[in-house]
């Protein structure tokens, strides 16, 4: 009996030990120096936090965002960002075993500065939204994981009325809906949530759906978008503005229910709210404030789908530009592009509060992180 139960004690450690080493931080970086790695790959122990470096890649312009596949092979990644009369997007393989990335291919991004790109679940179809030039691209992806030359490409001039960043339109991310029925595309220059129907099956996906657009508050600014898990309510954070609103959603419409400041009420002016995402449980929200403040909001989210403010975290570092959760929600991993500083807090499930782990890495100008398990 007592060998049984050191077998199964023996199993589960083993089990645990698998589990903790199978999920991997991607990071990429706003990099001029092809001599430098620009993406690096690491694996997150679940344990307890620490980061362990598997590989990186070198002659890569600018992959200032990063998305994973969902089958966990191949990395995508907006380049050449922030370049003048360039942007592109590129493909890069992934062999955890191998602990190797390997480019594969990039096309052009339909725009100048691309700053976010999204996989569809079937793993076959790529959006990238382009900042500068305020627009949106479809690329078939190939079962190799390359990706394949444009196959539409929307281009947006209107904008809004702040006289410096509102000028022209400004596409700052493309998000699927939770059935990947409908994209939505957050426009800062326009104030508007843009909204085209995806249909994974036709040569050309995106058709315009019946409501073109939200409209949201002027000089608000919208960035970043995400659905809550029970897939009844979409979150906006508004750069410009400081706040989030947030939505109904029900068959590509948006309906606002409420809006909510992600700043503290000390901070009056400057506002630079960048990221947000929910945990997996569905019970918080976090958002991340550049500049004066440099931390992460932390919000309670009730059953109507309505945010409390229960707390902030400084980031530990300058410019939070994006962060991520991993698919427990045990982690929040944020980067700081300024101070270069990648840090790893522990989630209280109860509270929603962070707390640092101690473990902190550095990478020059680091801006976007990804977290995926994926199976061995």
């Amino acid at each position: 009996m007592n060998l049984k139960k050191h077998i199964l004690a023996l199993t589960l450690l083993v089990s645990n030990f698998i589990f903790s080493q199978n999920t991997y931080v991607f990071l990429g970086s706003y990099n001029l120096d092809k001599s430098a790695e620009s993406i690096q790959v690491y694996q997150l122990n679940t344990k307890n936090g620490n980061l362990n470096k598997i590989t990186g890649v070198k002659n890569i312009i600018n992959p200032s965002y990063l998305t994973v596949s969902p089958n966990g092979k191949y990395i995508y990644a907006c380049t050449d960002t922030k370049t003048p009369n360039a942007g592109s997007v590129s493909s890069f393989e992934f062999n955890p075993e191998n602990k190797t990335l390997t480019f594969l291919n990039k096309q052009t991004s339909g725009g100048e500065n691309p700053v976010y790109v999204s996989v569809h679940k079937n793993g076959k179809w790529l959006v990238n939204a382009n900042y500068t030039e305020g627009s949106v691209s479809v690329h078939p992806l190939l079962e190799n994981g390359t990706i394949d030359s444009t196959a539409q490409n929307f281009q947006y001039t209107d904008g809004s009325v702040h006289k410096e960043r509102q000028t022209r339109s400004h596409v700052h991310s493309a998000i699927f809906s939770p059935d990947f029925d409908y994209l939505f595309l957050p426009d800062l220059g326009a104030d508007k949530i843009r909204c085209y129907q995806f249909d994974e099956k036709q040569k050309k996906p995106l058709t315009e759906a019946k409501v073109a657009f939200t409209k949201t508050n002027l000089e608000a600014g919208p960035r970043h978008f995400t659905f809550h898990p029970n897939q009844k309510f979409g979150y906006c954070i508004e750069e410009m503005a400081g706040s989030i609103s947030v939505y109904k959603y029900k068959n590509g419409t948006l309906q606002k229910i409420q809006r909510i400041n992600t700043h503290s009420d000390e901070i009056k002016e400057g506002f630079a709210s960048s990221d947000i995402h929910i945990s997996p449980d569905g019970k918080f929200l976090y958002a991340s404030n550049r500049g004066k403040e440099n931390n992460i909001a932390i919000f309670a989210i009730d059953k109507k789908g309505l945010l409390k403010n229960v707390g902030y975290q400084s980031t530990l570092g300058d410019h939070p530009r994006i962060f991520a959760l991993d698919e427990t929600g045990k982690f929040l991993i944020a980067t700081n592009v300024n101070s270069g500083n990648v840090i790893v807090f522990q989630r209280n499930p109860k509270t929603g509060l962070l707390k640092k782990t101690g473990n902190e890495i550095q990478m020059e100008n680091v801006s976007c992180v990804q977290i995926k398990k994926i199976k061995p």
